[in-house]
This record gives structure tokens, sequence and C-alpha cells, in this order.
């Protein structure tokens, strides 16, 4: 039952996080992750995808990269759009550490931010039903609302006219995604898991996407910050290939991507 409660619950995440993301770019290895890194263009990986690509299944201590509540009552959209990533990255370390009561709150969170941001009503009464599911340990059911939950949430998305906000939802997810992955991989070093921060093309595409947006939404202070300190970001993470970055560095990249979290997260934008 822990399993099928995983995996649905994965789904319902999965959902939200795939359909922000420019298309589906599959389960993707440590190796697979750094030859991706290496090309020009591809998907944005989902946290849950960075989160397996650390590999060793049951090793990393997820419960330990749990964060304190964050503010559910922003009001810029394009911080709302952020947290809402960095909220579908923390659902998927829920998930990995098997804690029904930490996907139930946080699910509860996405909703609101989601709400925020012009979701349907239908899918809310959804996010209560799966809420109600989790709190009686009725799986089974909740495996069917929640694949319901991921269809409803990707039709909602694709047909949500404001695409400047898909691309801060998955790159919210991004950073705090590489946030969880660094503090895992500082926390139990290997050369093996820090290889798969090689990610240059990856940052530069995300730079490219921020670029994309309108002029207007890529000049508040909060994005204009972000998208300088991804080209910081990507210094850190372009050592050669051959090259796995040591425990200070991975420290590094980790200290930069939670000061952009910091920010994110903040009540008090950036003037």
């Amino acid at each position: 039952m822990i399993r099928l409660a995983k995996l649905s619950v994965f789904a319902f995440f999965a959902g939200v996080c795939a359909a922000a993301s420019a298309g589906d770019s599959g389960h993707l290895t440590a190796d697979q992750m750094a030859k991706a890194a290496r090309t020009d263009s591809f998907s944005i990986p989902t946290p849950g995808e960075l989160f397996a690509a650390l590999g060793k299944p049951g090793k990393t201590n997820w419960s330990g990269q749990y964060r304190g509540p964050i503010p559910v009552t922003y009001r810029n959209r394009a911080q709302i759009a952020l947290n809402l990533g960095g909220l579908i990255a923390d659902g998927f370390i829920a998930v990995e550490a098997k804690d029904g009561q930490q996907v139930k709150n946080i699910g509860a969170d996405i909703i609101k931010l989601a709400k925020a941001l012009g979701v349907s009503e239908k899918l809310l009464g959804r996010g209560s039903s799966i809420n109600e599911f989790a709190e009686h340990n009725e799986w089974d059911t909740l495996q069917e609302e929640l694949e319901a939950t991921q269809n409803e949430v990707k039709s909602a998305m694709q047909s949500h006219a404001d695409q400047d906000l898909v691309i801060l939802v998955t790159l919210g997810g991004w950073i705090r995604g590489t946030q969880v992955v660094t503090a895992a991989i500082v926390k139990d070093y290997s050369e093996n898991n820090a290889r798969v921060l090689r990610q240059p093309a990856l940052v530069h595409l995300m730079q490219s996407k921020i670029n994309e947006i309108s002029p207007e939404l890529r000049g508040e202070p909060l994005v204009k910050g972000v998208s300088e300190q991804l080209g910081e970001i990507e210094k850190l993470v372009s050592f050669p290939p051959t090259k796995a970055p040591t425990v200070d560095e991975v420290r590094k990249i980790n200290q930069a991507v939670s000061k952009m979290m910091t920010e994110i997260e903040s009540k008090d934008l950036p003037k």
C-alpha cells in the first residue's frame, strides 16, 4: 500500500510539473543527466528526475530535506509562480520520504498558490478529495483521484494563456530541486552523484527562457535578480566533463541556489 500511495502522489506532482515544462523528458539516470547537459536543447528536468539521478534508493534522508512552511499569500504573480514550482519540488521530496501527512500539507499549499494563478474550481475540489483520502489512508481511491487530478492539471496549465508563468513555475521547481540535490550530495558525497551537477547548457537554456517572457515581467526586480544569479550558477556548474566537482564546489552551488530560494520565498520583494 505504501508503494501504491507513493506512485499515486508522485503522479499528482509529476502532472503539475510536467504541464509546466516544455515537454516530457522521461526518467533520467545520472549518466543521462550528464549527457543531456551537454546538448543545446532539451526539456528542463522535473524535480523528481533530479532526485532520481542521485540513485541508490533509500539512502538519502529525504525528510531531512524538508523546509519550514512558506507564505501562501503572495500578491506578485511572478513570485507566486516561482514558489509554486518550489512547492512542487517539495511534493516530490514528501513522496520520496513516503510521508502522507507532508504530502497532504504540501498539496494544500500547492492548491492555494495554484488558485491564485487562476486554476479551476473543479481542480480545487480534487485537491480537497486528495486530502480526505490521504487522511483516511484510502490509497486505492487516492490513486484514481490523483490520476484524474494529473490529467486535469495538465489540461488547465496547457490552456492557460500566460506562458510566462509556466516558465517561472518550471524554473522555481528546478531551483528548489537543485537546492535539495546539492544538499544531499554535500551530506553524502560521491563523485558519481556530483557529476550530475554539470549542467551549463541547462542553466543557459533557462536563461534563454527568461528572455522569452514579456519585458514587463522580465524587468521585475525578483525575476531580474533570478536571471542574473543564473549567470553565476552557470559558471559554477561548468566544470570539465572528465572532472567531478569537489564537495566544497558542490557546497558553493548549494549556497548560490539557497540564496535564490531565500529571495523567492521572502515577502519583502527586492526593489
